[in-house]
């Protein structure tokens, strides 16, 4: 079969979105097109019940998801996601988005993700661990530290990482640390993880820049979503001289054409729990983000975001995709007519799995490294996948995202081609 009879035939669907990447690339991978629909179907899915007695002694049942989508490189690799829209769909294309992630700055990963359709913060810390122990017990046929290795996503943290951690170590008679990346540091994780993401989005974008002729300093930066990357990012780019103009999250869409003081909004989210009300910056409609007078976009919330007719609107040179898949293909053709730059989320936002993939390293040796040499050797992966992806969009003629694309591929049906399939 061409398609999966249980995805979504949606044209605006995640894994819609991610198959029509995937066509777009065919035509220039040669001899190893013959290989490409291992890309167009995943290796594995894991639907799992989770049964859960809440506070007041109901019980509730939950959907939970375990996809990994391709292991040819390596083990899984990819996040777990709490959120009441997650569904078997997104958790396929999230999945896909990591292989190729992993295989464009040449982790030594394939691509897995997962997720439960609940509202975390509906929950209470006791009934939050509940369903994490249950999910894990139900996933742990699958994930393991040469198999599978989780890691925090929209929904999740350090917390559920090590209920994780403990849940699968019980079962296995022994603390197993890298079975989970994103734990506290206390526990196996890594200095520098939780800023990774942010990050490396700054330093791809900074690159870009660079090669494009554009100005960091003095730049204009819009940014929607402020958790760790949004506000990471954000940071950075202020600390290089650029004015962030623009900020927006779920309870507010701040402006201030002057640059809104980042350390300034950071005390106040901390403090509030939100951005509105902050009284640093003018709060305006929600839509007007996307008209408002930028030079730099960092969309970091949740894919889907850029749609054709916002693509329309957009004053920007660059887009930074901080989130996973935010743009939508044919709001990425007008991006490109307009001559827009698009740094594409599967080198744009690596950095978060190029630091766990150093956590996971050093559990396997359980020796650590500082926080300055990590974002040392995060920072060259990073700039020499962008340099790489750069270069070949120049060989090729094509858009960052179809040469991220192009040097990923190849390294996936390369690594499938010599293993060959069994039993033959």
């Amino acid at each position: 079969m061409d398609k999966l009879s249980y995805a979504s035939e949606s044209s605006t669907s995640a894994w819609s979105t991610y198959l029509q990447q995937i066509d777009r690339v065919a035509p220039y991978l040669g001899d190893l097109s013959r290989w490409i629909d291992t890309l167009r179907h995943p290796k594995r899915a894991l639907i799992v019940d989770i049964p859960l007695q809440m506070d007041d002694g109901s019980i509730r049942h939950f959907e939970g998801y375990r996809v990994q989508h391709n292991l040819s490189r390596g083990p899984g690799k990819g996040g777990i996601r709490y959120h009441p829209d997650v569904d078997l769909n997104e958790v396929m294309a999230l999945s896909a988005w990591m292989t190729i992630k992993c295989a464009a700055v040449n982790l030594p990963y394939g691509g897995a993700k997962g997720g439960i359709r609940v509202d975390p913060f509906k929950l209470s810390d006791g009934e939050l661990e509940r369903l994490t122990r249950r999910y894990t017990s139900e996933i742990g046929i699958i994930i393991g530290p040469q198999k599978d290795i989780p890691a925090p996503d929209v929904g999740t943290n350090s917390k559920v990482m090590a209920w994780m951690m403990d849940t699968y170590s019980m079962n296995h008679g022994t603390t197993i640390t890298g079975v989970v990346t994103g734990k506290p540091i206390h526990l196996g994780g890594s200095l520098g993880r939780e800023k990774a993401t942010g990050r490396g989005v700054f330093i791809t974008g900074r690159e870009v820049a660079r090669r494009a002729g554009i100005e960091i300093e003095g730049a204009r930066v819009a940014v929607q979503g402020f958790g760790n990357v949004g506000s990471e990012a954000a940071r950075l780019f202020e600390e290089a001289g650029a004015r962030v103009v623009v900020i927006q999250d779920h309870t507010a869409t701040l402006f201030n054409a002057d640059g809104i003081n980042m350390a300034a909004l950071t005390e106040w989210q901390i403090a509030n729990k939100q951005i509105a009300g902050f009284p640093g910056a003018q709060s305006i409609e929600k839509e007007a983000f996307w008209t408002t007078g930028m030079d730099i976009l960092i969309p970091a919330a949740l894919e889907g975001q850029i749609t054709r007719e916002r693509a329309e609107v957009l004053s920007c040179k660059i887009v930074l995709e901080g989130a996973n898949g935010p743009t939508y293909p044919d709001a990425d053709d007008m991006l490109a007519t307009r001559g827009i730059i698009v740094v594409p989320d599967v080198v744009c936002n690596a950095g978060g799995v190029t630091v766990s993939y150093f956590e996971w390293v050093q559990d396997m040796a359980s020796f650590f490294w500082s926080e300055d040499e990590i974002n040392r050797r995060s920072d060259k992966i990073m700039t020499e996948a962008m340099v790489h992806v750069w270069e070949k969009s120049k060989e090729k003629d094509c858009s960052l995202r179809t040469a991220a694309y192009i040097v990923a591929c190849e390294r996936i049906l390369m690594a499938r081609k010599d293993r060959g399939i069994y039993p033959g």
